[in-house]
């Protein structure tokens, strides 16, 4: 767990470096959840499908995210992106279901980092195995603002991999997985691979974890931020 004053420290100093004023506003925000119990702290699970797991290479095909509130999803406020590549999806089609014509009526990659950034202000983001949707986020942002940028997301693996070895379990290959963790608590099996089902799930998940953690006490949101 990282120190809250750590957090904000770092926080505080990227928004001071921050160009852009959507970038400022974010930051500043993040540093008012710090303080927050996760049960009250709007969140924000997300998702997204790409044309392979390289944030160097690949590219962001669809983006899907729910928000979080007072232990809720709000389904109504739910949202799903397909996002313009350069050349063809390719093989990645076989895992996402994503075809090039698809895309035909998608957004830019410069209008999906700007709606997303909207999106996220004043929300923690939430993701299952969070360092991988981070990298691609963080790239397109980085590139759409010409400024490096850095997001925070709770991450449902992770916490679920502490509980885990916290009770000394033998973590098994796939354990992991959303589904699979998803299983544990006894939530129902969805279909996976579509960016806006897989940030629903994760939602789900999270707020499962927290029921099992807290144990009818309020846990701060810095306890989930690995």
């Amino acid at each position: 767990m990282l120190s809250r004053y750590l957090l904000k420290s770092k926080l505080c100093w990227r928004a001071f470096r921050a160009e852009d004023q959507a970038l400022k506003t974010y930051y500043h925000g993040q540093q008012s959840l710090l303080e927050l119990d996760v049960e009250r702290a709007p969140l924000l699970a997300i998702d997204l499908e790409m044309t392979g797991l390289d944030a160097q290479f690949d590219q962001i095909l669809s983006i899907g995210i729910v928000p979080i509130e007072k232990g809720r999803l709000i389904l109504s406020k739910a949202e799903h992106k397909l996002v313009k590549i350069e050349g063809s999806v390719g093989q990645s089609a076989t895992i996402h279901g994503i075809l090039d014509h698809h895309l035909n009526s998608a957004v830019s990659p410069e209008e999906a980092m700007t709606w997303f950034l909207e999106r996220c202000q004043g929300q923690m983001l939430v993701a299952h195995h969070s360092p991988l949707d981070l990298a691609f986020l963080q790239k397109g942002l980085s590139t759409h603002f010409r400024q490096r940028v850095t997001l925070m997301a709770i991450d449902t693996l992770a916490i679920e991999k502490r509980r885990l070895m916290r009770q000394h379990e033998v973590l098994k290959e796939g354990a992991l997985r959303l589904g699979a963790s998803r299983a544990r608590y006894g939530l129902p099996v969805y279909a996976a691979h579509n960016a806006l089902i897989d940030a629903i799930a994760c939602g789900e998940l999270l707020l499962a974890q927290i029921s099992a953690i807290g144990q009818g006490e309020s846990v701060k949101l810095t306890e989930l931020l690995a």
